[in-house]
Formats: structure tokens, sequence, C-alpha cells
């Protein structure tokens, strides 16, 4: 069983954003960046997967050179080897950079058994990538998946649906996004930290494709509104922490 996850470079979960000046990009100069959440428990599963199958597994990204912390990161968890489709560090389309990976893919030596992604990345939310990716490849895809099993050639898939679960068998090979929840990932060791640092990743140059879309501008969602409301202050104020059992008497 040779697996193959595919990852994103995304700014930390959490993290302030704010856009370019002419709302074409996030700014990312102050920014940590790490995987998105869905996508860790892809790697996850696809460790799974490989040592339930006896299989290997290839964690692959398209981004700029420092998208290799992100790719260690996966090593460390335990993932084999790595691919970087190596960018100038500018925005790809969902469409652009699925055909890259598609290409990537016919490109390898051994074919993969099973393709895996998050179901969504955690900055653009696309929910494109990997529906395009088994197109372009030809292949059954099912998404949205919180259980995996395979026997015989079939992968089983299952997602939530209306407080209930829904089913798909699909042949192999195949592409599967999974969401948040389908397992818990593993940390990584200081162990295998070590050795993703001394692991060699293969760089590919993707083709830059033409994409029938164009972004307009990039919108901020309006930020929560929070209010703090002054209950006392001076020495009163402790007898206002007292009545509230914040402090002991």
């Amino acid at each position: 069983m040779n697996v193959l996850v595919c990852i994103k470079r995304v700014p930390e979960t959490g993290a302030r954003i704010t856009l370019t000046p002419d709302a074409q990009a996030i700014d990312t100069a102050l920014l940590g960046f790490t995987i998105s959440p869905h996508e860790e428990c892809a790697v996850e599963e696809a460790l799974r997967i490989a040592d339930r199958h006896d299989g290997s597994t290839t964690v692959l990204t398209l981004g700029p050179a420092g998208a290799i912390e992100q790719l260690q990161n996966a090593m460390a968890m335990g993932i084999g080897s790595a691919l970087l489709l190596e960018t100038d560090g500018g925005d790809w389309s969902a469409e652009a950079t699925a055909a890259a990976i598609a290409d990537a893919v016919h490109a390898q030596p051994q074919p993969f058994e099973l393709l895996l992604f998050g179901n969504e990345a955690a900055d653009t939310g696309d929910y494109q990538v990997g529906v395009r990716v088994a197109h372009a490849l030809g292949l059954p895809c099912v998404t949205g998946i919180k259980g995996i099993e395979i026997a015989d050639g079939t992968l089983t898939a299952r997602r939530e649906a209306g407080g209930g679960w829904e089913s798909f068998e699909v042949p192999l090979p195949a592409v599967v996004t999974v969401k948040e929840g389908i397992n818990l990932p593993r940390y990584a060791s200081i162990q295998g930290r070590l050795r993703a640092k001394k692991a060699t990743i293969e760089r590919i140059p993707p083709e830059p494709r033409t994409s029938a879309l164009e972004t307009v501008r990039l919108l901020l969602p309006p930020e929560q509104e929070t209010h703090v409301q002054i209950l006392s202050s001076g020495s009163e104020a402790a007898q206002v922490l007292r009545d509230l059992g914040l402090v002991a008497s």
C-alpha cells in the first residue's frame, strides 16, 4: 500500500490575519505557519493505514522553500518521504495547484494506491483541490470522510450525515478528503524531528498554469465585539470579588 498525503502550509490557527494594501493576499510578514488541522489528521491516517497494510507513505506540498518545515513536521510524525513542489511564494489557485499535484503524481516511478487530502484548507477553505486532482487522474473520490477501512482492494469510507452516517465503497486507487476528528494526530518525537531535519526532500519545480478564475480582492470577516463591564473600583472592588466567590474572605 503506497499512500500519498497532500498538505498545505497555512498561517497559524488563531493568528490575527491582515491583508496586503492591495487586498490581493494575506500579509505574512509577522505570521507563523503550520499544517491545516484536517491535513494533520490526513497525515495521521496515512500512517495508520500504512501500518495496517505494510505500506509506505509520502507527503507532498506546493509552496515556497519555507514549506519544508511543514514537510519535516509530517516526516517527524513518521511519514517516509517528502516532495516539495517549490514555488516563488505567490498564491496558486485551487485549479493550478491541483494540476501541479496531478502532474507530480503522474511523474512518480511508483503509483499510489491512496491519495489523502484535508477536506479543506484552513486559510482559503476551497474544498476543491482533492476533487480536482481526482478528476485529473481519473480516480474515484469521496469527501468529508471520518472513517476509512480497506480490504481486498476496496476502500470503505464513512461520513456524518443528518445525525447518522453515509458509507461509500470505492475501488483502489482512490482519492479521499478527510475531516478533523477522524483520528487524534500523534505528537512528533524528538528523535523523529532530528531524523526529519536530516532527511532528503525532493524538490520539483511545478509548471505554472493560467487559471480561469481571477481574484478581485480579499475581505476579512468582521471581528467579534467584546464588552467589559466595570463592577467596582478601589477598595470596594475587593468586596465585589468576595461576593462573586473569586477570592477567599
